[in-house]
């Protein structure tokens, strides 16, 4: 999942603790690797870091080259892999990551980065392999990405994934508990008090739904999923309505086909069309007739993820 603000969280963490900080970002890719271009790492002088290219295998190399560049000050770029000069490192895979190290000399623009992120704006970071300079931009790609121009790296980011479960019942908190653990934000509303307080502690926010009606707070962004897990579908109607006439990239509702049968005469009766109720995903999830709250959970996490990735997975 491409969310990197643990990186840029934990680069101004140690630049306020007054540690020099050096930003590892892959920009190029040989053959197989574990990780897409555009991925990176943050590394702080006490050795600490944020991140990692690989599944164990080059990490402890990346953090003593960091290291040096902290001291120096110095972009670099180091290949890692075949082809490397560091013979006795190689990937799993076979393949070789080409690695630019950035010394973070300036704290305001990973603050700006960080602020960006926060506010879920698309991104480009320009990192310069004969600079420590960096900038950041707006961008309008619709996936991670890095291009060349000359000596500098364009790396594109968009938003990570966030879903906006909508329901009661003990699946709303399971699936709350398993976005968390994978690092997925979540807002819950429910018109159940139980759940709400069951959930408080997991989601990024929380709203007791007092009517079935349109909600102001659900306003998701092209990144964002929509996940209905109602069992009493008066409440329903209104909301999917409007999820599905927003940007959200994922639309999903549980319960049997019989179920969504019944679904689409009482959306179309209120204006949703065709093509619009064909966005949503019904029954949800990637492991068909699951019922018990904790595979139902798992289930719409993955189909969610895989959905995500589909939509705006990495590209070289």
């Amino acid at each position: 999942m491409n969310n990197i603000s643990p990186i840029f969280s934990f680069l101004k963490s140690k630049a306020d603790a007054g540690q020099k900080t050096v930003l590892v970002t892959l920009v190029a890719v040989s053959g197989a690797s574990t990780r897409n271009p555009g991925t990176h790492m943050a590394v702080a002088e006490d050795g600490s870091f944020s991140g990692s290219f690989s599944g164990g295998c080059v990490e402890v190399a990346v953090v003593a080259e960091a290291l040096d560049v902290a001291k120096t000050r110095k972009p670099r770029e180091v290949r890692f892999g075949a082809g490397s000069p560091y013979l006795d490192i190689r990937l799993p895979c076979g393949g070789s990551i080409d690695l630019l190290f950035t010394p973070i000399g300036d704290g305001a623009i990973v603050s700006d980065i960080l602020d960006r992120i926060n506010e879920r704006q698309p991104l480009t970071i320009v990192l310069d392999s004969n600079s420590a300079a960096i900038r950041c931009e707006a961008q309008t790609s619709n996936r991670v990405s890095v291009e060349r121009e000359a000596s500098q790296y364009l790396v594109h980011h968009i938003p990570a994934a966030k879903i906006i479960i909508m329901g009661h019942g003990p699946t709303v908190e399971s699936l709350t508990k398993l976005s968390a653990s994978y690092g997925i934000d979540c807002d819950v509303l429910s018109p159940d008090p139980v759940v709400i307080d069951q959930v408080q502690l997991l989601a990024s926010s929380t709203n007791l739904l007092k009517t079935p009606e349109t909600n102001a707070l659900l306003d998701p962004d092209r990144w964002t999923a929509c996940i209905f897990y109602f069992h009493d579908h008066d409440w329903e109607a209104r909301l999917m309505k409007q999820a599905l006439s927003s940007p959200a990239f994922y639309v999903g509702a549980m319960g049997s086909l019989k179920t969504h049968a019944i679904r689409q005469k009482y959306l179309a009766e209120i204006g949703v069309s065709e093509d619009q109720q064909e966005r949503m995903s019904a029954p949800i999830g990637l492991i068909a007739s699951t019922r018990d709250p904790a595979t139902l959970a798992l289930s719409t996490l993955a189909e969610v993820v895989e959905c995500y990735h589909r939509h705006f997975g990495c590209k070289a």
